[in-house]
């Protein structure tokens, strides 16, 4: 890839030669992005589904780090103004077939070409207007994530100062405190349920113990009252006795 200017088109290029694969496919891919600012042509680049997406991307990013380390040009500021592809050098190689013949496998190359422009000052100036009346000041992402913390943080109170984009280290940090509260909370659940079981159980053990010792009692009372009947019934027995014996003497 090189960063150099063209005389024959303006703005800033970057080229990528012998790409590995077919111009064809390189040039449906290059269509799509042509025209378009640089925000949006990463945004279709992302989804398409085309294998020559990933390198045009790259292609694209050089040009617009050409842009901006060797011409002070702002990223946002740049539209692709002109994206084609020549055909490269053709790699030839040799797959046997049948009765010792063989076929040639053609691997195509081209050479991909990118060229940034600088939106003039009256587009420029058009497409902000646009932009602050559909409620979008930059297309940019870090800058729109950014802007959408600040208006959650208005919305709940927060102070606006502190509406600043975090960095992944303050992101992953606060995941994981948000994972250890969770973890905790679960065991603080998991403890107090265990808890409420243990005094459960212990409820129930007392009040059976309780019933086994009103039932033995129940059984003593029981017990003693038949001893008794059963000692008065051997007195009267003895008495009876007694006055029979004492009727056979006289």
């Amino acid at each position: 890839m090189t960063g150099t200017k063209t005389n024959e088109r303006p703005g800033v290029r970057a080229q990528h030669r012998h790409a590995r694969m077919s111009a064809t496919k390189a040039r449906v891919v290059l269509d799509l992005i042509r025209g378009k600012s640089v925000a949006e042509a990463r945004t279709i680049l992302q989804f398409s589904e085309r294998g020559a997406s990933y390198t045009i991307a790259k292609v694209l990013d050089s040009a617009v780090a050409n842009a901006a380390n060797n011409n002070d040009i702002p990223p946002e500021e740049l539209f692709v103004a002109t994206a084609y592809a020549d055909e490269g050098p053709t790699l030839k190689r040799w797959r046997p077939r049948a009765r010792g013949r063989a076929t040639r496998i053609r691997k195509r190359t081209c050479h991909i070409t990118i060229i940034v422009g600088r939106y003039s000052a009256e587009e420029w100036d058009r497409i902000r207007t646009r932009q602050a009346e559909s409620g979008r000041t930059t297309p940019d992402a870090a800058s729109a994530r950014a802007r959408r913390v600040a208006g959650s943080r208005r919305r709940s109170g927060a102070p606006a100062e502190e509406a600043e984009t975090p960095t992944p280290e303050e992101e992953l940090a606060g995941d994981e405190a948000a994972t250890e509260a969770v973890v905790t909370e679960a065991f603080a659940e998991d403890a107090e349920d265990a808890g409420v079981a243990d005094g459960a159980d212990s409820a129930d053990d007392g009040g059976a113990a309780a019933e086994d010792a009103g039932d033995e009692a129940a059984a003593d009372a029981v017990v003693a009252e038949d001893s008794a009947e059963i000692a008065d019934e051997a007195a009267a027995a003895a008495d009876e006795a007694g006055e029979t014996d004492k009727k056979d003497e006289d």
